[in-house]
């Protein structure tokens, strides 16, 4: 039992070795509350992490009816026992104080409490009359990552066939939509091959633009105990900074950011120069090896070395050692989707599986990660850009069927074009044809890029807002409305992990005052809007969590992520279960294509794909005409520069990404104390030779510009690439000591102030790593004061309480505990 470690100087514990092929050695974390004693916790209530996308399986301590610890469960497949920082201190934030316990409505420029009936006969009431005054494409939804499976699909049936809107999508177009589109590109379907158990049997471990000792800190350890055991696995890291996992790494490539497809390209030109091609896998299982074979030809390390300012020799160390890889496993995240040409490059990553018949074997697969924790679930139930049951929108007979599964016309479900992405949702919105925006569970007037022009659109007064979420936020303080939400812990329901494993999590403790389950909010809105089926009957007939389950499985029936063989009850008690799971495979499916293919074929393939430099449709018939068998798709993309460049106005590349410590924008791990205390302020980081050139130095007070806003924090100086600023997105506009809220005082530190409105032509996720900027002192970490930049203007709000002022007070400098030593860094790609 490990309850005595420090778990924010020590994230990952201690080690538990194992050899290759061996199973992973249990280890039980455990956190109680300060003067809570074991034998004292009244009851364990299972559960399972809501603050990252590992899905670690855990047990929450109840002692006169409040959370007071938890613990991990030893018997659950994805993390043996193990919890990372933020599920050992991330509980806190439910008992915070400035929760929202009751509805909020707009009154006379101010947000003043009220009931639920009223409040949601407003919201109620706005729908019926943009319905009939201007039509379903007025309303739109913009969902989370963070609400359970059961709650995306409602709103997904209630947004889709209710409403008739095309405009639903979730904050997961932030952090997994290259990774669903990838998956589609070249496998013709959603679904990932592979699966965390393969850290147990790979020999090499290739990272791209993922540092998963932070993102996914618990899978982290379970590499960190293979390194130190019998046959330890060779790492690949590619990212431009010197994060733990790259100094793990055998071979560590930085490349400029913005250049992901030019190295990728040259990794699969000395594949296939060096003839590490298992061309009998190929030629069984895929399709477009010559197109690609020719589009890298020319691709050489030599090239590639001047593109992305990585030494030649470094790159052919790379190939040499993914092309003599006896199983090999990749895993994927940020520093690739939110960069330029995410999809392109996600996509070349899965072509380094397909040319080394790397699938489908224990050890040999691909993780297309995701960023938040039931990310998975907007993807399967249609709450994001996708039709639920990864159904394909262009397909006549997919929309018939999920008609018939919700018992309507095929013409209520819109699929006239595909559904609206997020930041085309926006657009609308601040263009004027959307005038209902509802926002459940996320924080847009944060974690969106260019944060000025968010704040501008979400204050418009034609556009009626709805929020529904635990704590004022900044984006709740824009709202007409705002519904208090409960949590995890605080209600009942399932969620996906990033390897497709299904978690139950149930009721631990009452929610505070009168906040409800969102499920409860999304039945009562359907209710009010008396939504109904083509016979007049109820379109939702479901009532609580377990009979919204049973409803989706019924729509996930014959689709790739097959809900069918797993019920509340096969899901407690034990460890979480992997779909497809049916009767066929009653305890899951480990890994997908172990027979090759399954899902390309035309007939039932999620999409026919995507251009991948423009992002336009490929149309059905052509892709009958290239894949008629239904092969995995080997896509070749060329590399083109990114779209913002550094000038002599912004000299610096910039980069945003996460930290250990923090989920999102800290609604939840800013108010634990331990994480808070952690990483409690925004910094910039920058390479030794740039600060010295730049004559800044540790701990100034620096200000970060772009063409479209500016932020400040306390400087870093690492080893990160030259040329390259570093920035954690977290941090917003509200007071973490005072637990306040916003403060007009505090100065500008949102890095998403700067961030460009860019996004990829396939996925349409936002690009937040390639911004150009520049950098200035304000003020010496000794004191000494240096003239202050103005700070860009930001736009007028509704309240004023979210907006960075002009000057600002300086920020705290971080503490010399070592708490973001060698061990942490900080931020991930």
């Amino acid at each position: 039992m490990e309850n005595s470690v420090d778990r924010i100087a020590q994230p990952w514990g201690g080690r538990t070795p194992y050899a290759r092929g061996q199973r992973w050695p249990p280890r039980m974390d455990t956190y109680l509350a300060q003067g809570v004693e074991p034998g004292s916790v009244e009851r364990w209530v299972q559960a399972a992490s809501i603050l990252h996308s590992d899905g670690d399986a855990m047990d929450i301590a109840v002692k006169d009816g409040r959370m007071v610890g938890v613990r991990g469960r030893v018997v659950d497949r994805v993390n043996r026992g193990r919890l990372g920082p933020k599920d050992v201190f991330g509980w806190q934030a439910n008992a915070s104080p400035d929760r929202l316990t009751k509805p909020l409505v707009r009154r006379d420029g101010r947000l003043v409490e009220t009931d639920w009936d009223t409040a949601m006969e407003l919201v109620a009431t706005r729908s019926r009359d943009l319905l009939r005054e201007r039509g379903p494409g007025s309303i739109s939804f913009y969902t989370s990552g963070q609400l359970f499976l059961e709650e995306y699909y409602t709103l997904a049936v209630a947004a889709r066939a209710g409403i008739g809107t095309n405009h639903l999508d979730g904050n997961t177009r932030l952090c997994t939509s290259t990774a669903a589109e990838a998956l589609k590109e070249s496998f013709g379907c959603d679904g990932q091959p592979g699966t965390y158990d393969d850290i147990d049997h790979a020999d090499v471990i290739a990272l791209f633009g993922h540092n998963l000792a932070e993102t996914q800190p618990v899978q982290w350890m379970r590499v960190l105990d293979r390194l130190e055991g019998g046959d330890p696995p060779r790492l690949v890291c590619v990212d431009p900074r010197p994060t733990r996992v790259a100094r793990a790494a055998t071979v560590h490539l930085a490349p400029r950011v913005g250049t992901n497809v030019a190295l990728l390209n040259a990794l699969l030109h000395e594949i296939i120069r060096t003839d590490r091609v298992d061309h009998d896998y190929v030629e069984a299982h895929t399709v477009g090896f010559d197109e690609l074979a020719r589009t890298v030809e020319e691709c050489t390390p030599e090239w590639a070395s001047r593109v992305c300012d990585v030494p030649a020799g470094r790159i052919v160390e790379a190939a040499e050692v993914l092309g003599t890889a006896d199983r090999l496993l990749s895993t994927v995240l940020q520093g690739v989707y939110q960069s330029h040409q995410a999809t392109a490059a996600a996509v070349q990553i899965n072509n380094l599986h397909l040319l080394r018949g790397m699938l489908g074997r224990p050890g040999a697969g691909v993780l297309q990660m995701n960023g938040q924790p039931t990310a998975q679930n907007t993807r399967e139930c249609g709450a994001d850009g996708d039709l639920p049951g990864f159904r394909n929108w262009q397909n006549d007979q997919h929309v018939a069927d999920l008609a018939k599964v919700w018992n309507v016309e095929t013409t209520t479900i819109p699929h006239y074009a595909p559904p609206t992405h997020a930041m085309q949702i926006f657009r609308y919105a601040e263009q004027g044809s959307i005038r209902m925006l509802w926002i459940s569970g996320t924080n847009p007037a944060v974690s969106l890029p260019e944060l000025s022009r968010i704040r501008s659109v979400l204050s418009q007064d034609r556009l009626f807002v709805v929020v529904q979420d635990l704590f004022l936020t900044e984006t709740a303080q824009l709202a007409d409305v705002v519904l208090p939400a409960a949590t995890w812990g605080e209600k009942t329901g399932t969620f996906t992990n990033a390897d497709r494993t299904v978690h139950l999590s149930d009721k631990a403790v009452e929610p505070p005052g009168e906040a409800r389950p969102d499920l409860d909010i999304f039945l009562d809105y359907a209710e009010r809007m008396d939504f109904r089926d083509k016979d007049g009957a109820p379109l939702i007939t479901w009532s609580d969590p377990e009979s919204a389950f049973e409803a989706w499985k019924h729509c996930s029936a014959g689709r790739p992520c097959d809900y069918t063989g797993l019920t509340y009850g096969g899901l407690r008690g034990g460890s979480g279960i992997q779909w497809p799971c049916t009767e066929q495979v009653p305890e899951g499916t480990p890994r997908l294509y172990t027979q090759g293919v399954t899902w390309a074929e035309p007939d039932v393939c999620e999409t026919y794909g995507k251009d991948l430099l423009t992002g336009a449709s490929v149309p059905e018939a052509e892709y009958r005409s290239s894949n008629p068998d239904g092969k995995a798709m080997l896509r070749a993309a060329e590399f083109i520069p990114p779209h913002e460049a550094p000038s002599d106005a912004y000299p610096f590349q910039l980069t945003t990404g996460r930290t250990l410590y923090h989920f999102h924008t800290r609604t939840k791990t800013g108010r634990a104390p331990q994480l808070n205390a952690a990483a409690p302020d925004v910094w910039v980081e920058i390479s030794s030779s740039d600060a010295t050139a730049h004559g800044l130095g540790e701990g100034d007070l620096v200000e970060v510009t772009s063409p479209r806003g500016a932020l400040r924090g306390r400087l870093r100086t690492t080893d990160i690439r030259p040329g390259l600023l570093f920035v954690p997105f977290h941090y917003g506009y509200w007071d973490t000591d005072s637990g306040s809220g916003p403060d007009d005082s505090t100065r500008p530190r949102a890095a998403n102030e700067t961030t460009v409105t860019d996004w990829d032509p396939v996925s349409k996720q936002p690009l937040f790593k390639t911004a150009a900027a520049a950098v200035t002192l304000v003020e010496k970490s000794a004191g000494r004061p240096a003239p202050a930049p103005t700070t860009t203007a930001s736009a007028p709000s509704r309240t004023g309480s979210v907006r960075p002022t002009e000057g600002g007070a300086a920020a705290r400098v971080r503490e010399t505990t070592g708490m973001y030593g060698d061990d942490t860094d900080g931020g991930a790609q």
